[in-house]
């Protein structure tokens, strides 16, 4: 009998610093998900994670005889397992634009992170932190007219772009008081005055937002 057939609970193999993990817990959290959040260094992957998931790689969630180790899979497959509240919205032309903003997301703002924590290289991190703010600023508009992401119900794509949002200031990106930028700082206040929100964060997550 293998390791995931003996579990009877859901456990979340959590790297409490990954922007990436971050989301699950938002989702978890917004779910009232009972849940075993099992903190794990990404240095020293455990050989249990590894028999669980074929890539040794976090986030990874396990449900009974079910092992994920994609987030976006995760977050959908933990929308449709607990539908109340549900974080995607009902009709598919809506819920497709979500997971296309989901995408975007990732392509284009999740990637410069992940540039400017592993990049030892001062100008590419430079130009990324650039881009990152800049694109960030772009979409402050939005927010105008919507209290969230394009919509006026908090979703999963709100759980992809907090993480981002929280972790600016400790990647060296410095949001400007600006008239242009005020819709995006009223975003990310009421993000981050979630409950849920609140409660998802780990102890090195705190230390990111004075």
């Amino acid at each position: 009998m293998g390791v995931v057939s003996k579990r009877t609970s859901m456990t979340f193999f959590s790297d409490p610093a990954s922007h990436y993990c971050h989301r699950i817990r938002i989702v978890l959290a917004e779910k009232g998900v009972t849940v075993d959040i099992e903190e794990v260094d990404p240095i020293a992957i455990p050989e249990e994670l590894a028999e669980l998931n074929p890539y040794g790689s976090l986030p990874t969630l396990v449900d009974r005889d079910l092992s994920l180790y994609e987030s976006k899979v995760m977050m959908e497959y933990l929308d449709e397992r607990f539908p109340h509240p549900p974080l995607l919205p009902v009709y598919p032309v809506a819920r497709a634009l979500s997971r296309q903003y989901m995408h975007r997301i990732e392509k284009d703002w999740c990637e410069k992170v992940d540039v400017i924590l592993a990049n030892k290289d001062g100008k590419v991190v430079d130009q990324a932190r650039k881009e990152l703010r800049d694109s960030l600023l772009g979409i402050a508009p939005i927010f105008t007219d919507k209290p969230f992401f394009m919509y006026e119900e908090f979703t999963l794509v709100d759980c992809c772009l907090a993480p981002l949002l929280w972790r600016l200031e400790s990647l060296g990106i410095d949001m400007p008081n600006t008239r242009q930028a005020k819709p995006l700082h009223d975003y990310m206040r009421r993000l981050f005055e979630r409950p849920a929100f609140l409660s998802s964060l780990t102890e090195p997550e705190r230390d990111m937002n004075s």
